[in-house]
């Protein structure tokens, strides 16, 4: 009997010790908020997004470390270029001398198309793309945004170069936001597709697609 309750009280201290809260769950919190931010964002519930967004951005103000704010930041920044909405950042920018990052400054400094940053810095899915983005190859670099698995990612690197697109990137652009039901990014797509074909017969196609998505908003 004394033994049971002895094995009880240590599975007892065990499961307590197994659950117990990580001290930074903001940092998880803030993630968390920030992942459903950019899937409401994407998907035009602008609702919900915009109350994501506030979570994830009083989350990662609990700490001192501004770095979690400034990756808060700068994907907002990231996701509105996506989309077509032109950013500058100032979020980011109100913060940047407070965080020191390599790695954030190489980000920041590719979305906004400046040239003072290593590659080296950046996420290895980008590195490709953004050398030959410095090189102004953009027959190669269409063909390394087909590469980038993370489709935010892919959706991201096609916008930076979006007037240096192939009709068939900007074509495959269009089914990976219509695959995640990203409406937003679909609609931008369709636009970018519209403004850039010379068919007629397509571009009322288009214009007609996008009138029937907008319909109801």
């Amino acid at each position: 009997m004394i033994k049971i309750a002895l094995l009880s009280l240590t599975l007892l201290l065990f499961s307590a010790c197994s659950f117990k809260s990580p001290p930074n769950q903001w940092q998880y919190k803030s993630t968390t908020a920030f992942d459903s931010y950019t899937k409401n964002f994407l998907s035009a519930n602008n609702a919900l997004a915009a109350n994501d967004l506030s979570r994830a951005v009083k989350h990662a103000k609990q700490s001192a470390d501004l770095k979690m704010l400034a990756r808060v930041y700068l994907g907002e920044c990231a996701l509105n270029i996506s989309v077509g909405i032109d950013d500058g950042c100032k979020d980011y920018q109100n913060i940047a001398d407070l965080v020191n990052d390599e790695s954030l400054e190489a980000y920041y400094s590719f979305i906004r198309l400046k040239s003072e940053y290593s590659a080296e810095n950046l996420n290895s899915q980008y590195r490709d793309f953004a050398l030959h983005l410095r090189n102004k190859d953009f027959t190669k670099a269409n063909s390394e945004i087909l590469k980038i698995d993370k489709p935010t990612s892919k959706l991201l690197a096609a916008s930076l170069i979006k007037d240096k697109l192939s009709n068939a990137t900007r074509d495959e652009m269009i089914k990976v936001a219509s695959f995640y039901g990203y409406k937003k990014s679909v609609l931008f797509w369709l636009n970018e597709a519209m403004i850039n074909t010379t068919n007629e017969d397509e571009r009322k196609n288009l214009s007609k697609k996008i009138s029937i998505l907008k319909s109801g908003d």
